[in-house]
Parts: C-alpha cells; structure tokens; sequence
C-alpha cells in the first residue's frame, strides 16, 4: 500500500475541508483495510479496540469505556461488508453511514456484565462469531483478531478457528494518510494550539500544573475533541526525569515548564505536541538556554533527515547523537507514528537498536512524531520538545506552526 492519496505541497497545514471529506476519508480507511486483508489472505478481521473501529466504520461510542469494557465490536471482511454488534440500545450511533453493514446487539461475557455467567456467554458469543464467518466466508477458519481476552481466544479455538494478529494488520493499514486524513488532523491540531496558546497565556507563578494542564482539556471539549491519553505536564525538578504527570504543584517563576499534549481531538485524530517554557516568561538561565537548545537541534535535524524510501535502521544510526550526559534520560524512541493515537512505527535510537529495534522503510503520507528530552542523568531540570509531521515525496513537512523559543538559541 503506499500513500499516494497524500498531499506533496509544503502548504498541507493549510488544506480545507470540502463538503465530501469525511465520506472520503471513511471509503479511504474501509479500503485501507479491506487491501491489508486481501495481502494477507485473510476473509475478515475482528475488531474490539475501539481506535480500529472508529478507523474502518467512523463510528465512535464511549471510547474510554469501551476500550476498557469489550462491549461493542465490529467484523469487517475482505469485500468491504461489515457487521457491527452494537451495545445496547446504541444503533444510533450508525445513522446516516453510508456503508455496506448489519447490525447486531452485542454479546457482554466479561466478568463485569456477565458475572458467573461468563463462559457460557461467552460460549455463546463465540459460536455466533463462527456461524457469521462460515456464512459470509463458508470454509474459512482464519480470522484476524485486534484484542481478545483469554476466555474469548479459547472460545474461537475450542471452535476451529485459527486466529491472526489483527492488530499489526490494523496499524499497517493505518499507516499512510490519504489529503482527507491530513484535513481532519489539521482540525485537531488547530484545536490542540487554541489549548497550548490558553496554557501560555494563563501560566504564571503560584497556578498549579493541574490548573494550567487544565486549560488543554477545556479547549479540546470546546472544539468537539475527545480525550487526553496522558497527564504529561511537570515543572522545575519535576522536569527530570520525564514521564512525571502533573500534579497539585505549585509553578515557581523562572523554573522550566514542559508538557506533551497527547490529545486525541476533534475528529478522533491526534495530537501530540511538546514544549517547554519558563514559568512568568522569565529569561531562561545559562543552563535552561543550553538544554532548550540541544533539543531543538535534536528534533530539526532529525526532522531535516527524514525522507521516504529511508529505512527506519538507517535513521536511527544516521539521527542526532545524544551528548553522553544526557544519554541515560533519553526519550524511548527518535520518532514514532501517529494518527488516531500513537501508531507503528517506534523507531528506536541506535544505542537501543539490538534490544529494541525492528526496520521498515518510510512512506510518503506517514504522519510521525520527531522526540527530544534532553536532562542530564541526576540533573534538576530537563526540556522536552516534539514535533508533528506528514511525509510527502519531497520530504518532511511541519504539521503545526507552534512557536519553539526560537529567541533562547
């Protein structure tokens, strides 16, 4: 599959929405799907992760819940027919989709809906699914599976079936962007700034981080967005090491303020954007000023060696070398995919490669992530720094005008 519904101007950030792009995004998506399927040999694949459904069918219901209660899914097959088991008294959720698709009511056998009735719901879900795939597929016994607890993998076996990872199907298919996909992710990240701008222009000192990372959920409902996966938001010691959510704080003028949105927006598409200030706009310090600017140079000349047709191995061993002090702190990967929520790939840095490394080669129309934090191993403070992009066949273009503190380099 390759992207060459994908736009190859420098002006993506500005492509509008017409009156026909989110029916062309849905056919887009289905297709996506359908092509991985048919590379694969494979009649149809099961759909429970709640992203995966909302890629092949654009429907959407309680995705936070749903992800963690299996309570609706989805069969979508090779020809483009799908049938949805739906949770209860939700049809409406599938009004006006114009797609080729049967609607079920779900069967619940998680201990939660299910109780000590499980396995024989489960039983029965699992013959039901059999029955759908022999009459829509008769003599097949492969099926692609995205997520499945145990008791429901036993059922499928227990019947005959042979089952494939439908998951890793899933994120290749969701791998290249079609214009469509870069249209509705530009409203998510326009969203995703509105919130980053409210932040800025609210921080001060004597606010908590739990106030100011606030103001990003706030404009993401306003704009119709969703959810926000993490709590990535830290100030001064907190800075260092990463990964540390935001808490009841309280934001001291002068110390460093980073945060990473993973914003899942307007659209259902995500945004994930870092950036790193100084509580009040104070001047940053000598220190502040020189990790500020190793990250900088981190994220722009891995962003300025990306291009399609390169191999993930070879931008790992080609990108930024990571000063030793800062060598320990590194972030846990030199770029990764996204699009409705992270996607594949995870490129590691070189130093990881043998443990944790996998090649693949980039497309034009991938949409990825460039990463830097940049904090010496037992230092005070650290700077985070991400970037959002789309490959195009002349390489690798911003997705979000976000101001870096171009005035600390």
């Amino acid at each position: 599959m390759t992207g060459s519904q994908t736009h190859d101007k420098c002006d993506v950030r500005n492509l509008k929405r017409t009156a026909n792009t989110q029916s062309d995004v849905r056919d887009y998506r289905l297709s996506r799907v359908q092509e991985i399927l048919r590379q694969n040999d494979c009649s149809a694949i099961l759909l429970y992760d709640p992203v995966n459904i909302r890629y092949a069918t654009d429907t959407s219901n309680m995705q936070i819940w749903t992800g963690r209660n299996p309570s609706r899914y989805i069969m979508v097959f090779a020809d483009g027919r799908v049938i949805g088991w739906e949770f209860h008294s939700c049809t409406h959720v599938w009004d006006e989709l114009d797609l080729n698709f049967e609607l079920r009511s779900a069967v619940g056998w998680t201990f939660f809906s299910a109780g000590h009735e499980a396995e024989r719901r489960a039983e029965a879900w699992g013959a039901e699914i059999v029955d759908v795939l022999q009459r829509r597929a008769p003599g097949e016994f492969r099926l692609a599976v995205d997520r499945l607890d145990p008791i429901g993998t036993a059922y499928l076996v227990k019947n005959g079936l042979t089952l494939l990872d439908g998951q890793a199907m899933m994120e290749m298919a969701r791998l290249a962007k079609s214009t469509g996909e870069i249209v509705l992710m530009n409203e998510s990240l326009r969203a995703c700034e509105k919130g980053i701008e409210c932040m800025h222009r609210e921080l001060r000192p004597g606010m908590t981080e739990q106030d100011l990372w606030a103001n990003l959920h706030y404009e993401n409902i306003k704009h119709g967005g969703e959810w926000i996966e993490t709590r990535l938001l830290a100030s001064g010691g907190r800075t260092n090491p990463w990964m540390q959510e935001c808490s009841n704080r309280v934001l001291q003028e002068g110390e460093l303020l980073a945060f990473d949105t993973d914003m899942v927006g307007p659209n259902g598409y995500c945004s994930d954007i870092s950036r790193t200030w100084t509580v009040g706009g104070t001047r940053p310090s000598d220190e502040q000023r020189h990790l500020y600017e190793k990250a900088y140079s981190q994220v722009h000349f891995n962003m300025d060696l990306l291009r399609p047709g390169m191999s993930f191995r070879e931008f790992s061993e080609k990108a930024w070398r990571i000063p030793e002090i800062y060598l320990k702190n590194r972030y846990s990967c030199v770029a990764h995919g996204i699009g409705m929520v992270d996607e594949y790939p995870s490129i590691a840095h070189q130093v990881d490669w043998e443990s944790g490394g996998y090649d693949g080669v980039f497309e034009p129309g991938m949409t990825l992530c460039v990463e830097s934090y940049i904090g010496a191993e037992g230092g005070t403070q650290g700077v985070k720094l991400e970037q959002q992009v789309v490959l195009t066949e002349s390489g690798c273009v911003a997705l979000t005008s976000c101001d870096f503190e171009t005035d600390w380099l």
